[in-house]
């Protein structure tokens, strides 16, 4: 296991951010620290949904962010609104876009990473590039900043893969800052979290078919995106 010193300490500040909510979907703010859905031990319990469910009993997670990773989340408040949504991530209709503090100057403005990804089952939960038997993952990515000693960076994944922008990161020699699985020594003392945001979700509303689209504050450095395109076909 790469974690065996691990100690599970969830915020409680803020407990619980609410970006939007309405009858068949919920999205909130993930912080950084809090697990999307409970882990196996007893300690492991708190979580996106445990805290959720105290509110809206029926709401059931869509998809999950890393512990370590802030931001937007989808919710469904019931089971026609889930299999909608579920259907939207597995078929690439959501729209993603993230934002990471890397280690080291970027050089290339733009570009994507194409490498595929498995599970280092020795070393879980981290991943790894396997060209025999990963799954595809794919992520395209802009330089917003730089200079010697780190890049800010928005990620465009258009895989959902377990630990993929962390990893792709790492494969251009750039590991996001503060990522104590993944990083370097130098890397990981950086910062005192990951640096990794998810700032904005745009889907379709699973009754109305509007397109909407979420948007969480960076919470690490200065530097606040203009708004997402609303148009689902660019």
């Amino acid at each position: 296991m790469a974690n065996p010193a691990f100690t599970y300490d969830p915020p409680q500040h803020p407990y619980l951010e609410f970006l939007y909510q309405d009858n068949d979907i919920l999205v909130v703010n993930k912080p950084s620290g809090l697990l999307s859905v409970p882990g196996k031990a007893p300690a492991h319990h708190d979580s996106v949904i445990t805290r959720v469910n105290r509110v809206f009993p029926a709401a059931t997670i869509v998809h999950r962010l890393d512990m370590a990773t802030s931001g937007v989340m989808v919710l469904a408040q019931n089971k026609p609104a889930h299999r909608h949504l579920s259907r939207q991530f597995e078929t690439r209709q959501t729209r993603k876009r993230y934002f990471a503090r890397v280690y080291g100057e970027v050089t290339q403005e733009q570009g994507e990473v194409n490498l595929p990804l498995i599970c280092d089952w020795p070393n879980r939960p981290k991943q790894k590039v396997d060209f025999e038997i990963g799954k595809p993952a794919l992520t395209q990515y802009q330089v917003i900043r730089k200079n010697q000693r780190e890049s800010l960076v928005a990620l465009y994944p258009v895989t959902g893969r377990s630990h993929q922008l962390r990893v792709h990161m790492l494969s251009l020699g750039h590991p996001i800052l503060g990522d104590r699985l993944y990083g370097s020594e130098e890397s990981r003392q950086a910062a005192g979290r990951l640096q990794l945001h998810a700032c904005t979700l745009q889907l379709f509303h699973p009754v109305t078919n509007q397109w909407q689209s979420f948007e969480s504050a960076l919470p690490f450095g200065d530097y606040q995106p203009a708004p997402f395109s609303m148009d689902p076909s660019t």
